[in-house]
């Protein structure tokens, strides 16, 4: 009879394993049988982090690759055997044969019934102090590893359909991922730090790793995160261990990979948003049941004991939140998404394996930008001055243009959603999002040594066709337009473990591009646009739509001023990157460890880009006759030349369409290169570490990272930003209490930063130039553009536990004080609500104001309860709840500006599954609810909008194994 290790007791399996002895009960029986029982519950796993060598490759305590522990199969063979014979001469039997399963025999006392069985279990604590994490080569206790991390696993994100990076990190440590539409947005914080916008051309400062290969572009990590093993959070600086380096923290994911034991699995969910606007949609009311979500795993041996697989997929789709009064048949915030990923796992001799895998993810008719829901802007600004609403949408769909056809549109459709929590768009197009790629992992032993090669590549692309929010055709095919390619190479050395020294070393190379239209996006103008952009009387003075608007042919001159022309900047962005790493562990003493690592990183980064115009539209004849910057644009006309084209245009109405076309096209440039960047950045950690006991362990952390400056144009001249230099301190405890049964660690922090990578305000030439031209009274303009922030300190604690006092009940919580704040940046640019004084005074001193993104409070509180239904099926199946409730206290969602309009007030946000199924989790019924009490803070908001957030969903899911 064969066993497994599940949910901190032993069970056993009737099912006869297949093929030698597989390397999940191999490890099952060392552990068992050398240090008694192990906890390997979930929930247990969940104060479980990085390795010796950090998180980069931590993997599940259950169910670790061959690829990972072959290097642990020489030296621990012996251990087992010796502990098997050891066993069995006490237990008066002979000793299991080499390549048998491995057994455990609770006791020589007659075997008890199933709930008997199961209330001993339940009853004995966990023993926490052998849970393991997983590094290249390494098996290393928790509280051994010296570092603040935070880790959960996928069975627990499975259990609570948590399949993104924003609901991923709403149930790790002092971790937050944002995004308020599409991909490109997706922003990522540790300790309030990384909450920024990011350009193509930055790196990111939370580096997302998944299976050993980092993600050097953040919206490569935005697509669901399927069957996975575990998730793992690191912070400080990284890059001492391998994988490329980030200066704020790190992200690692581990998928689940190929085994020699044949499996299947499934998990369907039907259910949609019950809270919702009056019916919109010809696809049914919002909040109906609509969405639907599979995920599908198979996967075992193909040759026994040398070639595995397993082969994931999934889809999601359904509809949204937020409806359109336009267009009925779509719903804003729906997904639309499928993705799959198959892996094989090759094993030719007891020192070589390697894991391949392939994996494609793409979201079809997505609607996630334009997501806005407009509120009435201010008539006064912060400092009492009038608003005088020139350009706001009151007063442009005041205009009769607009008015016409829909005399009250601005209060009836266009504000507050027009009543409807919905948006009325005419030209939003769905978002084109998709990637793909691979890796190739091999470890190959050299004696008690081990040498791995990872190589990956991944490719991620996007197109967006965005509107400008009303249902007039004013703004065409707008948005970004991304082709990004990424290639990864690393070879990385572990020394033997169990002597003075061990340490790991290795070479990374990267090499990434991004092209398309990034920096400056694509821009397409509609037959309203000119009505909607055309400037509004001041001061006595007739601004361009009332000109225009009088006459026919001035009427025909507004619309053709802007009809179809097309604006495209393309850029082509190289980022490449060459290290040398190293991190080593001195063994003074069996209690006392110092940990050291160096990496030194060259860096290089390249931007060219452009901005022209691809379409000229109907109204050629009223571009500019001089060149805009350099670049000449065909078909401009004289006067005389345009009044034969519109015979009854005045002179004047044809220079206020002039001018009108000339404020839209704005900077133009031919391709530029920017500065590059070239240099030698160092990375490095020491960490002491000292076993007070064997429950108590305390560490202390001196991190150093650096982040690569950015090599970007801003309209057309070259702005660089400095490299962003990290210094974090750390002093930590971890501890296991009340017989075991309890983990707690906790630690303080600070974190300084210089040269923080920030928006900021900088000095715009071009428009300085037309400003001069036509005689404006305040000429000098400046533009928002990736800069830096002179200082940026942070300070704070965390706290994580664990509390598992049998095998039935898991609780966790986590929680965290950030103090991050911009120690001096005097250059920030000015809110919307300072918009007349950002005409005298274009830069904001923010020194000592809270980072955006920065919430000073967090925590996440979760538990797992189980109990068998005993009077059913002889106890083998059980009833299960589970919820995780995060909160967040307020922080400013203006990334760029700090706006007082944009605090997202405290909140908190609870999902939770309750359900019954089969002990063996052969199948799982469970009702699931995010967001269950319809927390209703929007993801951001400014004075005039806000981005509303998903409501309350509620849905069934069946799950099981095969």
């Amino acid at each position: 009879m064969n066993t497994e290790v599940t949910s901190g007791r032993v069970r056993h399996n009737k099912n006869k394993l297949h093929g030698g002895i597989p390397i999940t009960a191999f490890m099952a029986g060392l552990v068992l049988l050398s240090s008694g029982v192990s906890h390997a519950a979930d929930g247990a796993a969940a104060s479980a982090g990085a390795g010796g060598d950090g998180p980069a490759s931590a993997a599940s305590t259950a169910d670790p690759s061959v690829a990972e522990l072959q290097a642990e199969v020489a030296q621990l063979k012996k251990a087992l055997e010796k502990s098997q014979k050891e066993l069995a001469e006490q237990q008066g039997k002979q000793p299991a044969a080499e390549n048998a399963p491995a057994t455990v025999t609770a006791s020589e006392a007659p075997p008890k019934s199933e709930p008997e069985q199961a209330d001993a279990e339940a009853n004995q604590p966990a023993q926490l102090n052998q849970i393991t994490v997983q590094a290249p080569n390494r098996l290393k206790a928790v509280k051994d590893v010296p570092q603040s991390i935070s880790l959960v696993t996928g069975d627990q994100l499975a259990a609570q359909d948590a399949e993104d990076l924003p609901a991923i990190t709403k149930r790790l440590a002092n971790v937050a991922a944002f995004s308020t539409g599409n991909s490109r947005e997706y922003s990522i914080s540790i300790r309030g730090l990384g909450y920024e916008s990011n350009t193509e051309s930055q790196d990111p400062s939370v580096l997302v790793t998944v299976d050993d290969v980092p993600y050097a572009y953040n919206p490569l990590a935005s697509f669901d995160l399927v069957d996975l093993d575990t998730v793992a959070v690191a912070h400080g600086p990284q890059g001492t261990q391998g994988g490329k380096n980030a200066d704020v923290g790190g992200i690692y994911i581990t998928t689940k990979r190929p085994s020699f034991t044949p499996e299947a699995s499934f998990e369907v969910a039907y259910g949609g948003y019950t809270v919702g606007g009056p019916s919109i949609s010809n696809q049914g009311d919002l909040g109906s049941w609509d969405r639907v979500i599979g995920n599908a795993v198979v996967g075992g041996p193909v040759i026994n004991d040398l070639l595995a697989w397993r082969g994931t997929l999934s889809i999601d789709r359904g509809n949204g939140y937020i409806g359109n009064i336009y267009n009925p048949s779509q719903s804003y915030g729906n997904t639309d998404r499928i993705q799959g990923r198959v892996q094989f796992l090759l094993t030719p001799t007891p020192n070589l394996s390697a894991r391949i895998k392939l994996d494609f993810k793409s979201s079809g008719a997505e609607y996630s930008n334009d997501m806005t829901i407009y509120t009435p802007t201010p008539a006064l600004y912060a400092d009492g001055g009038t608003n005088s609403l020139s350009t706001d949408a009151s007063t442009r769909l005041a205009r009769s243009w607009f008015s016409n056809p829909y005399p009250n549109y601005y209060t009836q459709n266009y504000l507050y959603g027009g009543g409807l929590n919905a948006v009325d768009i005419d030209n939003q197009q769905p978002l084109i999002t998709r990637s793909h790629g691979g890796t190739a992992n091999v470890v190959y032993n050299l004696g008690d040594y081990t040498l791995s090669s990872i190589s990956g590549f991944q490719q991620y692309y996007f197109y967006a066709s965005n509107d400008e929010g009303t249902r007039f055709d004013i703004t065409r095919a707008s948005g970004g337009d991304v082709d990004y390619h990424q290639f990864t190479q690393e070879f990385r050395l572990n020394s033997p473990v169990g002597g003075f020294l061990d340490y790991q070393t290795g070479l990374f190379l990267l090499s990434n591009t991004t092209q398309g239209a990034v920096n400056v996006s694509k821009n397409g103008w509609g037959a309203d646009a000119g009505a909607w952009f055309a400037s509004a009387d001041s001061a006595g003075k007739q601004g361009q739509y009332t000109i225009l608007d009088g006459t026919s042919d001035g009427q025909r001159l507004l619309s053709d001023s802007l009809n179809n022309m097309r604006k495209v900047g393309y850029e082509d962005a190289e980022k490449r990157q060459a290290a040398l790493y190293g991190q080593a562990h001195l063994h003074f003493t069996p209690a006392f460890t110092v940990t050291e690592g160096l990496r030194l990183t060259y860096e290089e980064r390249r931007t060219w880009d452009n901005a022209l115009i691809s379409d000229q539209g109907n109204g050629a004849i009223l571009n500019p006759t001089s060149p805009i910057n350099g670049v000449q644009l065909p078909g401009g006309g004289t006067t005389a030349e345009i009044q034969q084209q519109y015979s009854g245009a005045t002179a004047t109405q044809i220079a206020a369409a002039k001018a009108l076309r000339l404020a839209q096209i704005g900077v133009l440039w031919n391709t530029v290169t920017a500065q590059p960047f070239y240099k030698i950045q160092p990375t490095w950690l020491l960490s002491p570490s000292y076993k007070i006991n064997d429950e108590l362990t305390g560490y202390g952390s001196w991190q150093h990272g650096e982040k690569a400056g950015v090599a970007l144009n801003t309209n057309g001249v070259s702005q660089p930003a400095l490299p962003e230099v990290s210094t974090a301190y750390e002093l930590g405890l971890k501890s296991l209490l009340f017989g075991k049964t309890l983990t707690l660690n906790g630690d303080i922090f600070y974190n300084n930063f210089k040269n923080y990578q920030q928006a900021v305000e900088v000095f715009d030439p071009y428009t300085t130039a037309l400003n001069v031209a036509a005689g404006v009274a305040s000429p000098t303009a400046y533009v928002s553009s990736t800069g830096n922030a002179a200082k940026v300190h942070v300070k704070g604690l965390e706290v994580d536990s664990l509390y598992t006092p049998n095998a039935y009940v898991s609780l966790h919580f986590s929680g965290a004080y950030n103090d991050a704040i911009f120690y001096r940046f005097a250059n920030m640019g000015q809110p919307v609500e300072n918009a007349d004084v950002a005409k005298t005074n274009p830069y904001r001193d923010v020194s000592g104001q809270r980072l955006p993104g920065a919430a000073r409070y967090t925590f996440n509180l979760g538990a797992d309860l189980r109990h068998p239904l005993y009077f059913v099926d002889n106890g083998a199946d059980e009833v299960f709840l589970t919820f995780n409730t995060s909160y967040t206290s307020r922080y400013n969602s203006d990334n760029t500006a700090l706006s007082s309009y944009a605090w997202i007030h405290g909140h908190t946000i609870t999902d939770l599954s309750v359900g019954v199924g089969r002990i063996d989790k052969r199948f799982d019924v469970s009702l699931l609810a995010k967001n269950l009490f319809d927390n209703t803070s929007p993801l951001a908001q400014t004075w005039d909008n806000y981005t509303p957030a998903p409501p309350r969903w509620i849905g069934l899911q069946f799950s099981g194994k095969l």
